[in-house]
């Protein structure tokens, strides 16, 4: 059996219930699940169907996230359950992420809060990211182990799609150290078409959790030919740089996966032209991922040195002392220790 609990977020209309998670505001009837697969009505209340229960445990430098201004060269303990909301046709963990609504029980091992702080601690983490799945879907369990973790001085992560509702987020903020967020393309009919999903409400959470004091990393996976034009790149640095010009932007290479295996990779002078793009527009710090030839050091904005140089999730030397630059004594933004 599942270990499960009373979710958090919902409203009762009759025999259905309405969550208020996410930004679907599933309906959901009586004896039914929502989009996630892994919230379902009983009775008249919804119930969590995968608390505590993980399907991954991972330690995961932390630059995998892809986090690169937060405690670089640091470990992540990394947790997931079953199930997200979206339907992404390029999943690369589809395996996990995908859950049939008429599933019975779920797979994954009971876990508690406790365990998973203790086990952070005793690998020598100094973070818990809640990702591999989109987290907001086991809300109820990263919640509580966000707050027990933050006790213990460990900062906690979420690495999502961005489609938490604003309730959810703003009873996050205050426990979540930093988000990578996907905006996965500045186009509405992707996101409908892609993703069954919609835009705007990844933009909203970008910008709350950004005004709510969240630290906000930002990653585009670049398609060939869905959303590799430069109106549309040139669209999502403008808007991150309206939000905050030192807002790290990760545009990473696509390969093919899941449902979209006749798309082909994604050329490194797809990755060059966003990451100029990104820069002409005003971001500052913009690094180009998953492609494995460069791309990925950190420069001051002051000076232009560069302070963190990395390969892959490798950092292989970080100059900052406590964020500042050594050349010019520029701050750099980020949470560095």
């Amino acid at each position: 059996m599942n270990s499960t609990c009373e979710a958090l977020f919902f409203e009762q209309h009759g025999d259905a219930v309405r969550c208020g998670l996410c930004a679907h505001h599933c309906l959901i009837g009586e004896g039914k699940r929502g989009i996630c697969g892994v919230r379902e009505n009983r009775g008249g209340k919804l119930v969590s169907l995968v608390y505590g229960n993980l399907v991954a445990e991972h330690v995961d430098p932390i630059e995998k996230k892809p986090l690169f201004h937060v405690l670089p060269g640091s470990l992540s303990y990394s947790i997931a359950t079953m199930g997200c909301n979206f339907r992404c046709r390029h999943c690369q963990n589809a395996s996990i992420s995908q859950v049939d609504s008429r599933s019975g029980d779920l797979p994954g091992v009971t876990r508690t809060p406790e365990s998973v702080v203790k086990a952070a601690q005793r690998h020598g983490c100094q973070s818990i990211s809640y990702t591999y799945v989109e987290p907001t879907i086991f809300f109820e369990f990263a919640y509580r182990c966000s707050v027990l973790g933050a006790e213990e001085g460990l900062k906690n992560i979420f690495v999502s799609n961005g489609y938490m509702s604003r309730q959810a987020a703003e009873m996050l903020a205050p426990v979540l150290t930093a988000i990578n967020v996907d905006i996965k393309s500045f186009s509405d009919q992707f996101y409908r078409k892609v993703c069954s999903a919609r835009l705007q409400p990844v933009l909203d959470t970008v910008e709350l959790l950004h005004g709510l004091g969240v630290w906000v990393e930002v990653t585009t996976l670049i398609i060939p030919g869905m959303n590799d034009s430069p109106a549309e790149l040139a669209a999502i640095a403008s808007f991150l740089a309206a939000i905050d010009c030192t807002i790290p932007w990760h545009v990473t290479a696509f390969h093919p996966s899941h449902r979209m295996p006749e798309v082909p990779p994604t050329p490194r002078s797809s990755l060059q032209t966003a990451a100029r793009i990104g820069r002409d527009k005003g971001l500052l710090h913009v690094y180009e991922g998953n492609i494995g030839v460069g791309g990925e050091d950190t420069v001051c904005s002051g000076c232009g040195s560069t302070v963190i140089k990395r390969r892959g999730f490798q950092v292989l030397a970080n100059r900052l002392a406590g964020g500042a630059c050594p050349e010019c004594g520029a701050r750099l933004a980020g949470v560095w220790d």
